[in-house]
C-alpha cells in the first residue's frame, strides 16, 4: 500500500509517495527534523496523520502477531 508524505515549504505543498509505512515515517521525520519543515503529515490514502499519530499506529501494529 503506498503512503504519501506532505509538508509545506514557503507556502507550497511538497509531497512524496513511499511504498511502506516505515519509509513514510522515516521521510516524515527527516523532513521535520533535518529540513525543519512544519505541518508534516502522512496519508494512507484514506486518513491523514501527524507524525505523532502515525508513530502510535506503527507501534500498535508491531504489537500484533
Amino acid at each position: 500500500m503506498p503512503f504519501s508524505v506532505s509538508a509545506y515549504v514557503d507556502d507550497h505543498l511538497v509531497s512524496v509517495t513511499t511504498e511502506t509505512a516505515k519509509d513514510a515515517f522515516a521521510k516524515a521525520v527527516e523532513w521535520h527534523v533535518v529540513s525543519k519543515l512544519a505541518a508534516v503529515s502522512i496519508s494512507d490514502g484514506i486518513n491523514r496523520y501527524s507524525i505523532d499519530e502515525f508513530s502510535s499506529i506503527l507501534a500498535n501494529a508491531s504489537d500484533r502477531p
